[in-house]
Formats: structure tokens, sequence, C-alpha cells
């Protein structure tokens, strides 16, 4: 379990430290002030993978990660303030961009347990990028139209 434990913590920090960089250089947020944040998410991270390894069931991790989050969210809890200021300090985009790498290269490295799954599976993957895509444009377009940005 200590092996995993600082496998996963690894890991964590180096998203973390990609994530840190991506804030500062797309979203203007310096780095000392989004450090706090990522270690608090890397923490709550750790502990989901934690108690997924330990209680039983056959619950997710990030299902864990996600409890965790919003129960020291909620307003009654006694960090909640504590964790709202400096999460708050992360963009969501700065920290899906290097998991949506490493998904892609995992991807890549694995291309011939892909290419088995078939032509099918090709199809199936651009119609849901397209329709992805195209949902998330027709959604923005009528919330700017309705807000009147556009």
């Amino acid at each position: 379990m200590f092996k995993n434990v600082i496998e996963w913590s690894l890991i964590l920090i180096v998203f973390g430290l990609s994530a840190i960089i991506g804030n500062w250089l797309g979203y203007d947020v310096l780095p000392y002030a989004a450090i706090p944040g990522m270690v608090i998410l890397i923490i709550i991270s750790v502990l989901g993978l934690v108690l997924e390894k330990v209680l039983p069931g056959n619950i997710p991790g990030v299902a864990y990660i996600g409890i965790i989050g919003i129960l020291i969210s909620l307003p009654w809890s006694p960090v909640s303030e504590f964790v709202v200021k400096w999460t708050s300090q992360i963009n969501i985009l700065a920290l899906a961009t290097p998991i949506l790498a490493y998904a892609g290269l995992s991807i890549g490295r694995n291309w011939a347990d892909f290419a088995k799954l078939g032509w099918r599976s090709v199809i199936v993957a651009v119609c849901v990028f397209f329709g992805t895509f195209i949902g998330s444009a027709i959604i923005a377009e009528i919330i700017l139209r309705v807000q009147g940005i556009i």
C-alpha cells in the first residue's frame, strides 16, 4: 500500500506542477497562489485512492475523491473557508490539460490494444468527439445569446 501511495503521489505531483504552470501561463495565477490549492487537491486525491483500496466494495477512487471534496468544502465544514479559498485559485482547464495529455499518451502507448477494438470503435469515438463538440457549441451559443453577449 505504501508503494502505491508514493507512486500516486509522485504522479499527482507531476500533474500538479504542469497544471500550476498552465494556470500561470493561461490564467495569470502566480504559482505561489496556486500551490496551496494544488496541495489540497493532491491530498484529497491520494486519500480517495487509499479509501478505494482499504474499504470493502467495488467503489471507484474517483467517487471517494468527489465525496471527500464535497464534504470538506461544505459551508459547515471547519476547513471549508480555507479549502475553497485556495482551490478557487486553480482553473479547471489548467487541470484538464495535463490529464487529457496523459490519457492521449496512454492510448498512443497501447495503440495495439486500441486497434484490436476494430474500426467500429474508431467510428464510435469520432461520433462521440463530434457530438460532444457540436453539443458544447450549441449550448455555448444558446447561453451567450440569452445573456446578450452575442
